[in-house]
């Protein structure tokens, strides 16, 4: 694990799963703490056993519905900062094996796939920090100095302008179009991306002149 960590490729596989998942949770969150529906329409009618009675029912108890968006909502903050995201990956695990399970118990068509991935990744996250996590059940740890692209100021400032514009765009935005929110974000990420490795490169041409 320690020598696919040194690979540029990989750490910026890992930086983006975090903006991916922690950005779907964070947009996911706000219509929660809203107060208001997946859908707008209510799914009382529906049959006891459906998901879309499950949901209401959610939806119906009010603070219980909020809580679920604050927790993912800090879930996925941390994600994107880069600096907590250990912290994130820890407190997103419960949230989307919840998640995972529910699609299971009732029919959501291939929707169980997404969830399944999402929890996938989420797991690829903390191995990804293991060896500081395993601290917390008293295993020993070993003391990683090599540079990651992850403690460079600006992937934190690129997750911190995609949490800022998907929060405040699903706050003020009650309809919402998905596809100007993806491109908006596709285009964050893809300038940060550019930046992010020509940044590097600088870094490695002003190690081999030092």
């Amino acid at each position: 694990m320690q020598k696919i960590k040194t690979y540029i490729w990989t750490q910026i596989f890992i930086i983006y799963t975090r903006y991916l998942i922690g950005g779907a949770f964070v947009f996911a969150s706000i219509i929660k703490i809203k107060g208001k529906r997946f859908t707008t329409d209510s799914g009382a009618s529906n049959p006891i056993d459906s998901a879309w009675h499950f949901f209401e029912t959610m939806y119906q108890s009010g603070l219980y519905w909020k809580f679920i968006g604050v927790g993912q909502l800090i879930a996925g903050m941390l994600l994107m900062t880069q600096r907590y995201s250990k912290l994130g990956a820890l407190i997103n695990l419960p949230i989307i094996v919840n998640i995972f399970v529910i699609t299971l118990s009732y029919y959501f068509a291939y929707t169980p796939v997404v969830t399944g991935l999402m929890l996938l990744a989420n797991l690829i996250l903390i191995l990804w920090e293991w060896n500081e996590i395993k601290i917390l059940f008293n295993l020993p740890t070993v003391i990683d100095t090599d540079y990651r692209l992850e403690k460079d100021p600006w992937w934190q400032l690129i997750g911190l302008l995609l949490f800022s514009f998907t929060f405040l765009y699903r706050l003020i935005i009650d309809k919402y179009n998905i596809g100007f929110w993806f491109m908006v974000c596709f285009t964050i990420g893809l300038v940060g991306l550019i930046n992010g490795i020509l940044r590097n490169k600088k870094r490695k041409k002003l190690r081999v002149h030092l």
